[in-house]
């Protein structure tokens, strides 16, 4: 919505350590031609070397994950590729962390793809590089990043000017969750290195975007957003969508209902996510999520950036609401903003196959879980350009301001495949995430009762 790190969890698609996960599959248990075997809880393969590493301490966030029942994980050349512009440079982090290359009789799921798409969807890329898609606009950042200011400071405005009646705090509590909006958007950019061509102004600039302007940890956002990109709609490796026992999505739906599990009633969870979805996701389980991740990984950078956002919003409007008032308020922008952000990020993905690993190749992988939303000034400048999520993901580092000019190529490419290029109107897309919602809902209960 997935600069550089010290540590996992930081981004680095141009030049250092790049985002977790990539596009990795389940390890199965491979061993190493090195003198010792691959150590848990995760290793990396980008093939033939293997890599160690462990959460959080990770110089390389691809090795910072623990997910349940997976010891390892095995990156395409495309994806390794769709995280880093320069390859070369990025190697250097990894080698202190070489542990080996597999066997040569170790299995491939090289063999399970297409092999003219893979090369195809190459070609696109370059094309693109040519066209010097890949370079960013420093114009059209830095009127992103005013804009979101300049709304920070009309809030303040308002309330200065006209005093802090129900209609102007009704008024200020939608501009600054405006603000939050594309706070988001802007971190988002940074986070995936898409605006400065030095992965550390990246990472500089989003602990200030995540942290002053929005109280969150950009490590954490990295950390949690990378999965989702390199294995979007995948269960126990996407964060997007393992969301059960609250919600059940795709396959999970029959598997509860097979195993007569009933936590919830998910026949009607189409109707209780609107009371627990949208809400609360910003205003209680991020809040939560954050501030657990800067302080079992130690974060204190980004916890003090944290810090100064909420002692700022609250020394900018104590004054005139007090403390009960400050927090009401807070609340308001928070559940305002949550319901832009699950609406936004999710009308793209929960209407898509959501299941198991498929080992496609990185294209096939991308577009089975994404689609995209017509275009307008409008709906591009609200939802930060994620209306072109299927572009997005395929090219995580490209500055979200040519997404429009790359969209004819993938969509021919799509159509010389076979691939479903989908494009929805704004309001249909938003309708299906709570058609999806009761389709899993009645797809669990008929599993339930019959099987």
């Amino acid at each position: 919505m997935g600069g550089v790190g010290e540590h996992g969890g930081g981004a680095g698609p141009r030049g250092a350590p790049g985002p977790a996960g990539a596009n990795c599959t389940g390890g199965r248990g491979s061993q190493a031609t090195a003198s010792h075997s691959i150590p848990g809880p995760g290793y990396l393969i980008i093939k033939p070397k293997a890599y160690g590493g462990s959460k959080c301490t990770s110089p390389h966030p691809w090795l910072s994950q623990r997910i349940t029942g997976i010891n390892g994980f095995e990156v395409s050349q495309d994806a390794f590729r769709a995280f880093h512009s320069d390859l070369n440079f990025v190697r250097k982090f990894l080698q202190p962390l070489l542990i080996g290359e597999l066997a040569p009789e170790e299995p491939s799921l090289d063999g399970l793809q297409n092999a003219q798409l893979v090369e195809d969807f190459r070609a696109l890329r370059q094309a693109a590089e040519d066209m010097k898609l890949f370079e960013a606009k420093p114009a059209f950042f830095m009127f992103m990043l005013g804009h979101i200011l300049a709304m920070e400071i009309l809030a303040w405005l308002l309330i200065y000017l006209l005093g802090p009646g129900w209609v102007t705090s009704t008024l200020a509590a939608l501009i600054l969750a405006l603000s939050q909006a594309q706070s988001w958007c802007l971190q988002h950019d940074l986070g995936h290195a898409s605006v400065f061509q030095k992965s550390r102004w990246n990472h500089l600039a989003q602990q200030f975007v995540m942290g002053q302007l929005k109280g969150f940890s950009a490590h954490w956002w990295n950390f949690r957003h990378f999965q989702h990109h390199a294995k979007p709609n995948i269960f126990h490796k996407d964060p997007d969508v393992t969301v059960a026992p609250v919600f059940l999505l795709g396959e999970s739906s029959v598997e509860y209902g097979k195993k007569k599990r009933r936590y919830l009633p998910y026949n009607h969870q189409h109707l209780y996510f609107l009371l627990i979805g949208p809400p609360l996701l910003t205003l209680v389980n991020f809040e939560v999520e954050n501030l657990a991740y800067m302080l079992v990984c130690l974060r204190w950078t980004d916890l003090l950036w944290a810090a100064s956002f909420y002692f700022r919003f609250f020394l900018s409007y104590a004054p005139f609401y007090g403390v009960p008032g400050v927090l009401f308020l807070f609340v308001a922008v928070r559940v305002l903003e949550s319901h832009w952000f699950v609406w936004i990020t999710q009308m793209n993905h929960i209407p898509k196959e959501i299941g198991r690993e498929k080992h496609r190749d990185w294209a096939s992988s991308q577009l089975a879980a994404t689609c995209n939303v017509e275009q307008s000034f409008f709906i591009d400048w609200f939802s930060g350009h994620l209306n072109f999520q299927i572009e997005h993901h395929l090219f995580p580092t490209m500055p979200r301001h040519n997404y429009r000019k790359v969209a004819p190529l993938v969509r021919a490419l799509c159509a010389k495949h076979g691939l479903n290029y989908e494009v929805k109107p704004f309001l249909t897309a938003l309708a299906d995430i709570i058609r999806s919602l009761k389709k899993s809902g009645d797809v669990w209960l008929e599993a339930y009762l019959h099987q």
